[in-house]
């Protein structure tokens, strides 16, 4: 958060073509990296499953993203332009802030000073991945209530939950986007629904108490994210209904921190723990395994995460099946 207007190897001079772009024209920026960027995989932290209607893909290898800054709605459409940049145009009224961020965004200020991969699993992901990056940027309200979504159900649950609420409350995503595309809506917006359509959302009470919840305390929330990582953790765990988990996946999204661990997932010691000793583990396992990347813990899960199916141990039993709150 806060980066400078102008990252190394920014051009925010450039003027952009995008086909089917209407009136009035968008803000554009590119970001010419002097190390590789892979946007798809640097981008996926945004998208809340499949039909998020605030991200989409588009032609020509582009992505869209919808969002609320600060300053208003927006809409952003990420376009490669070659293998270290990307150009992207902002529609809305929250486009300069979108255009002033992008760098943060695509991971451009992503430090991994201090990162020296060991695990086999790891240094293979790593160099296989070289243009994978840690963005940061993210508003905090939009992600806080879409991690809390997210708390204690399948992902499944998770996403139909953020799609639901997001088509009845959200509001149409400004510029040239993707049919259906909806910008979140706005803290006053998000307080203002009632218990009943969270229900039929399939959100619990638990969950929608805890997204109010951080909603009601959206400023100092906003501070929080300015001062850094251990201030925004304090005041995340503030907040009734948020705990350790939300607050490491806020923070890799909010502030990029390459070190918060999502302690008390419910896939993740396993994955950690066959991919660096080939054995199933528990939270704490998983914290013992990850102890010499400390700086680095979360950049060292996800590149077992990014590192594919061979990574993964080998599934016994039956899977969560996704409850229905509506019916209960």
């Amino acid at each position: 958060m806060g980066a400078s207007a102008v990252g190394v190897g920014c051009d925010t001079a450039a003027v952009l073509t995008f086909p089917g772009a209407i009136s009035p024209a968008p803000l554009t920026r590119v970001v010419a990296s002097r190390r590789p960027l892979e946007l798809r995989s640097t981008l996926a932290p945004l998208r809340h499953g499949p039909g998020d209607p605030a991200f989409r893909a588009g032609t020509g290898g582009s992505l869209w993203w919808s969002t609320r800054t600060p300053e208003g709605p927006v809409s952003v459409r990420f376009l490669p332009t070659g293998p270290a940049a990307v150009a992207a145009a902002a529609w809305g009224s929250g486009a300069g802030w979108a255009v002033h961020h992008l760098p943060d965004l695509v991971g451009e200020h992503d430090d991994m000073v201090g990162f020296h991969p060991q695990h086999p699993a790891i240094v293979r992901s790593h160099r296989e991945r070289p243009g994978w990056r840690i963005g940061r940027g993210r508003p905090v309200i939009d992600t806080v209530v879409a991690v809390v979504l997210e708390q204690k159900v399948t992902g499944r649950e998770a996403h139909r939950s953020w799609r639901q609420v997001l088509q009845r409350f959200g509001e149409p995503a400004p510029g040239p986007t993707p049919a259906g595309m909806r910008v979140p809506p706005s803290v006053a917006d998000w307080l203002s629904i009632p218990s009943w359509e969270w229900h039929l959302a399939g959100v619990g009470p638990e969950r929608a108490r805890a997204a109010t919840g951080a909603c009601r305390v959206a400023a100092a929330l906003v501070s929080a994210a300015l001062v850094g990582t251990a201030a925004l953790d304090r005041a995340l765990r503030s907040v009734p209904g948020i705990g350790v988990w939300t607050s490491a996946e806020v923070r890799q999204r909010v502030l990029g921190d390459p070190d918060a661990v999502s302690v008390g997932d419910y896939h993740l010691p396993s994955l950690v723990g066959w991919a660096l000793a080939g054995v199933r583990t528990d939270d704490t396992g998983m914290l013992t395994l990850l102890e010499p990347y400390r700086g680095h813990r979360h950049r060292a899960v996800r590149l077992i995460e990014l590192s594919g199916q061979a990574a993964r141990p080998p599934r016994h039993g039956p899977r969560f099946s996704p409850r229905d709150y509506r019916a209960i």
